[in-house]
């Protein structure tokens, strides 16, 4: 996975192009995630974003290697909090979640349910399992973090240290979703 991934939204109004590995592919559970996941799901004609165990899929890339090809004027941010640096970026022409932007970092997660089931990249670990629901068996095919670890930062590290220590800033999103 060393050249180009396209990627685009349910109806392909909204394109996305991906340069490079990603640093990581990761389920995150935490309740942030699953509370956004669940008002993104309820959007009209919006595709789950999480499983049956409330976890959310995710493949982290750097922000200089995503770009948005097509549909920017779709793209809209929802952020649990009105001050939140964490912002979850929708495409609107289909509801299709397209990623996560951690503002004051230098990666995107993007949702993994963008990927087919043949070209998504392989999971490399589950993060904050300790916000797992009540009753959840999580399979021990990775390593499931009950938190944010070392490994899972030092993949980032690496990942910046590598830009220059820049942090690129998404500036193509097109205003805030307004949900009813």
């Amino acid at each position: 996975m060393s050249g180009t991934t396209e990627l685009s939204c349910r109806c392909g109004e909204t394109k996305a192009s991906l340069k490079g590995k990603p640093i990581l592919s990761t389920e995150c559970l935490c309740s942030d995630c699953q509370r956004a996941g669940s008002i993104l799901g309820s959007l009209d004609g919006a595709q789950a974003v999480l499983d049956e165990r409330k976890a959310t899929r995710f493949v982290l890339f750097r922000k200089d290697r995503v770009r948005c090809r097509q549909g920017q004027k779709n793209l809209r941010e929802h952020r649990l909090q009105p001050d939140s640096k964490t912002r979850r970026v929708v495409a609107t022409c289909c509801n299709t979640p397209m990623f996560l932007d951690f503002t004051q970092g230098h990666w995107l997660s993007v949702y993994g349910n963008l990927w087919s089931a043949e070209t998504l990249p392989p999971l490399n670990l589950r993060t904050m399992t300790n916000d797992a629901p009540e009753g959840v068996e999580l399979p021990d095919d990775v390593p499931n973090l009950e938190a944010h670890n070392l490994r899972f930062f030092i993949r980032l590290i690496v990942a910046w240290v590598a830009m220059g220590f820049r942090t690129p800033v998404v500036d193509y999103v097109q205003g805030e979703l307004h949900i009813s």
